[in-house]
């Protein structure tokens, strides 16, 4: 019997559970994955988001007031946009502190995915042909590279459809996955996707 609870790399805490669909038979069934999302995580960046929405407000009050001309315009301009911004950012992570729903699911259809705010959900295996790690500054990223954007993209409108744009921009793909808000490494899980991306796409009949 498969323990309820496994440890990769003592990092990453997944639950599994066999797909109800289908046997014990290991040759047509893939164990469905479970990645929680981490409130820990989730609360560090709401705190982190609220600072910056205090600083945006003392440059706005403060420091903005105390000066005059272009710099003055500068500084309050500055202290609007962190306020937006970072304030956009804590109501998403209090949502999401909420949220009951997995962080992550592997299974046999693909990745359902519900990291972040740009989260496309159901990622088929067929429908991924690479998988890329990428950095920016400090946070680390997975990237899913797939056939064809426009269908996605044409799914979506405003803030979402802005950023994935962004996103096609910069990476070439509109589709990423974080572990920013999970249970789990992204070593862990580039290393998991991987292995269970080359058990999806093996032919049939074959070990």
């Amino acid at each position: 019997m498969q323990p309820l609870e496994t440890k990769l790399k003592g990092f990453c805490f997944l639950r599994l559970k066999k797909n109800r669909k289908t046997t014990l038979k290991k040759n047509n069934s893939m164990e469905t994955i479970v990645i929680p999302l981490s409130k820990t995580k989730i609360a560090l960046r709401a705190g982190g988001s609220v600072l910056f929405v205090l600083l945006g407000y003392f440059l706005l009050t403060t420091v903005g007031a105390e000066k005059t001309g272009i710099w003055a315009a500068f500084v309050k301009g500055t202290g609007v946009a962190c306020m937006l911004f970072f304030g956009a950012t804590t109501v998403y992570a209090v949502k999401k502190m909420f949220d009951k729903n997995a962080g992550l699911i592997i299974d046999n259809q693909g990745i359902t995915d519900n990291t972040h705010a740009s989260s496309i959900g159901l990622i088929k295996w067929e429908d991924i042909t690479e998988i890329r790690m990428a950095q920016v500054m400090s946070s680390r990223f997975l990237l899913i590279y797939m056939p064809n954007y426009t269908a996605i993209l044409e799914k979506y409108t405003g803030i979402r459809r802005k950023i994935m744009e962004q996103n096609m921009k910069t990476y070439g793909t509109p589709v990423s996955i974080t572990t920013d808000t999970l249970n789990c490494q992204l070593d862990d899980l580039v290393k998991l996707i991987g292995e269970k991306m080359t058990e999806a796409k093996k032919p049939k009949g074959t070990r």
